[in-house]
């Protein structure tokens, strides 16, 4: 009776163990490794960003690692990753071994997300400057603009109208640092007051203000958005439909069919 038992226990241990083995191994459609360390200006929106994308993950079934240690950038830690989110980042965020890593990353055919201050990060770095596509230079007081849908060839630029009112802190860039980028969304340069000026630095004028992009970069792909300064914005369901389009664009290079 008693081997009965033990066997039986044990049994039952060995299932559960393999459940739970099963379940560390099931990263659902993909995994993502989410990055908020910055060395500058630091976003009050990263908790709700953080939330958001936490919410995100339960609801489209994938995995994420959020970290703000840069020490997590290395050759075989990266490999369980199919996509690098830089949420907010800013400033010199990693070193000199850990950008090679997340070159090795991109170059094995992954995938990179920037959300608004990405663009504000690393300007020394011209393999991640040309990644990301533009570089930050000035921005307005936060106020409310129109934007514009320039391509729904692109996941989640479904639901957005053709053009609709949108808050936020708006960024001007500085030109093209590659001429490969696809651009999905834009400002009305006539719908707000663009100017600005900080100390020696001055607002531009510009013909054209993009807001977000996407295109194929060093046998990876890559996706910028410039929204999502204003907390409020990360239960914005508009946004996160945003977001997520160009996360699992980057995760699977899955896009939607051309019409």
């Amino acid at each position: 009776m008693y081997k009965k038992c033990l066997i039986a226990v044990i049994a039952l241990l060995g299932f559960v163990l393999a459940s739970l083995t099963a379940h560390a191994q099931d990263h659902g459609q993909f995994k993502v490794l989410l990055f908020t360390k910055t060395d500058g200006f630091h976003h009050k929106a990263i908790n709700e960003g953080v939330t958001a994308m936490r919410e995100m993950a339960e609801k489209h079934y994938f995995a994420m690692d959020w970290h703000e240690d840069a020490s997590v950038f290395n050759e075989e830690n990266l490999k369980q990753y199919d996509v690098i989110f830089f949420l907010l980042t800013t400033g010199n965020v990693l070193n000199d071994q850990q950008q090679a890593a997340m070159e090795q990353f991109i170059q094995s055919g992954k995938g990179f997300v920037g959300v608004h201050s990405a663009s504000d990060t690393e300007y020394d770095w011209d393999w991640y400057t040309q990644m990301v596509g533009r570089t930050f230079h000035i921005h307005p007081a936060i106020q409310t603009a129109e934007l514009e849908v320039l391509s729904r060839e692109f996941p989640g630029m479904e639901q957005m109208p053709d053009h609709f009112w949108w808050t936020d802190e708006f960024y001007e860039f500085g030109g093209e640092r590659i001429d490969t980028l696809n651009y999905i969304l834009a400002l009305d340069e006539t719908s707000f007051e663009p100017y600005a000026k900080w100390g020696e630095k001055e607002s531009q004028e510009q013909d054209f203000r993009p807001m977000a992009w996407y295109h194929e970069y060093d046998g990876g792909r890559a996706f910028y958005t410039a929204l999502g300064h204003v907390p409020a914005t990360y239960s914005d369901d508009l946004f996160l439909d945003h977001v997520y389009g160009g996360l699992m664009w980057a995760a699977t290079g899955k896009g939607l069919k051309k019409q």
